[in-house]
């Protein structure tokens, strides 16, 4: 990289040009997916100048990158946007190791081990591009016909010219000259300083990250860890899993089959919709504990039978916490954390079968198949878009004549939660709020609140809450533009648009 600075180092400068244009105050816009495209493209660029192939599973990061990447500018929900961010971060370092190294012997802690590295060892390179351009301009500089030399001369003998020519053009056409002023108008030192500082940000970052994996002194082999003795693993399994085995039994006897007499006091539907989190929290605790007895104690088939059984007793946990937040569900309707609770069950329930298997199949790749479940499972998480799910469901068991027969409880009434939705819901409470009467053309509005404040409403009222989703939808589409477009917030505009031509 050293010798060939020129390539390098003028890669890693356009690399960060386009990151601070895409990513300049535009969280979720049309051009992330370009940055991670832009990103695919720097990396194979630079694995090619160094002679480095790229393997058959680099077309899984690759696309797994560009559909969270889509779907970004595809959704308004923070939540989302920030979780497809840091599954873009860790699938880059994973592309990037599993290219340098052979990961298909690596574990869980081996990569997350590697990926920690891997980012603070790059800070640790931060001189880098600083002693490599001051020794290809001494080395190599001499030797070549320096045009590069010639390029920055041109450049500091035309900043005069340009301070000259500028004001005439500006003085001699209306059009150039409304836009010249509206371009300086953003041009404030804050957002040049926010936009140098992005720059050298992504420059020093992607230039020290692939400097220190150049080095490649991260240890491919994995070693063997399983050193403790077997029988304090089966000691603590075999207790735990008869602590399981009897929870087990009374969740099909009482829960499942709901045959026997519950608690004084308790009603079935009481019992069925607590303890959700802590049978979630106990699973989470199960995985680990499994991963721990296979990866740090010596083989054993009674450990591993033990294990196994675990497991079988962890599938019943899963099933009871996924009945009780289905129960729940069905008296107190939708959030985005209880469809995230069923969306982290299910992945629990595919990881445990992968363990399942890998005990069964010494050889089975546990870490690659854990690995795709999870990306998998969530790219279908983010292209549900949960707001629309929960404003589907929640609008509907309004009234009881539209809700469905599953649901039990009182008639959906919580619209304060409703106004707090993203523009994910707009095809579902914009066709409500017309149906209901909503004077919707109160959008175009500097205040679209100041309805609800004149009528006396608030944004607990069915009446009311409407003006106050307009008004969040409008300080979220305040900003939208070419660079900023998001699928999401246009579609929510655009549906506006429809019903208040409509009603004209």
């Amino acid at each position: 990289m050293k010798e060939n600075f020129q390539i390098f180092g003028l890669a890693s400068f356009l690399y960060a040009c386009l990151y601070a244009f895409c990513m300049y105050r535009n969280n979720s816009g049309v051009t992330y997916p370009f940055f991670v495209a832009g990103s695919l493209c720097y990396i194979c660029f630079c694995f090619a100048k160094l002679g480095i192939s790229l393997k058959k599973e680099s077309a899984f990061y690759a696309v797994s990158m560009m559909l969270l990447g889509v779907s970004t500018f595809c959704t308004d929900d923070w939540r989302i946007i920030f979780l497809n961010k840091l599954g873009v971060f860790l699938l880059t370092v994973s592309f990037l190791l599993a290219t340098l190294y052979d990961t298909r012997r690596w574990n869980l802690v081996k990569y997350f081990g590697s990926i920690c590295q891997t980012v603070f060892m790059a800070i640790g390179e931060l001189d880098r591009p600083f002693r490599d351009i001051h020794w290809y301009t001494r080395n190599k500089m001499k030797s070549r016909n320096s045009k590069v030399l010639y390029v920055v001369l041109g450049l500091v003998i035309a900043l005069p010219i340009f301070m000259v020519v500028v004001p005439l053009l500006i003085s001699a056409d209306a059009v150039f000259r409304d836009m010249t002023e509206r371009l300086l108008e953003h041009l404030r030192l804050g957002n040049i300083l926010l936009v140098l500082f992005m720059w050298a940000f992504m420059f020093l970052a992607s230039y020290c990250i692939l400097s220190y994996l150049c080095k490649k002194t991260i240890r491919q082999e994995v070693k063997d860890g399983r050193r403790g003795e077997p029988m304090i693993a089966i000691t603590i399994a075999a207790l735990l899993t008869l602590l399981y085995l009897v929870f087990s039994v009374i969740q099909i006897v009482y829960l499942f089959m709901g045959n026997m007499t519950l608690p004084s006091g308790y009603t079935y539907a009481e019992y069925a919709r607590e303890g959700f989190f802590q049978l979630l929290a106990v699973s989470v605790l199960n995985l680990i504990f499994v991963l721990v007895g296979l990866g740090c104690f010596r083989k054993s088939r009674v450990l591993k039978g033990i294990l196994t059984m675990m497991s079988l007793c962890t599938y019943v946990m899963i099933a009871s916490s996924a009945m009780r937040m289905i129960i729940y569900i069905r008296w107190y309707y939708l959030t985005f954390l209880r469809i995230f609770v069923l969306w982290g069950l299910a992945v629990l329930f595919l990881l445990f079968t992968g363990i399942i298997l890998s005990i069964i199949k010494e050889g089975f790749p546990l870490f690659r198949y854990g690995m795709a479940v999870v990306t998998l499972c969530y790219m279908a998480l983010s292209f549900s878009h949960p707001d629309y799910l929960i404003a589907r469901v929640n609008v509907a068991s309004m009234d009881l004549e539209t809700r469905s027969a599953f649901f039990q409880g009182e008639p959906y009434d919580d619209y304060e939660f409703l106004s707090d939705l993203n523009a994910d819901a707009a095809p579902v409470l914009v066709e409500w709020m017309a149906a209901e009467g909503y004077d919707l053309n109160v959008y175009y509005l500097e205040n679209p609140r100041q309805e609800a404040y004149d009528a006396k409403y608030r944004s607990w009222q069915r009446e009311g809450f409407g003006y106050f989703y307009l008004n969040r939808l409008k300080e979220r589409n305040a900003h939208n533009g070419i660079r900023t477009f998001n699928v999401s917030r246009f579609l929510s505009e655009f549906l506006i648009l429809s019903e208040t031509t409509q009603g004209m």
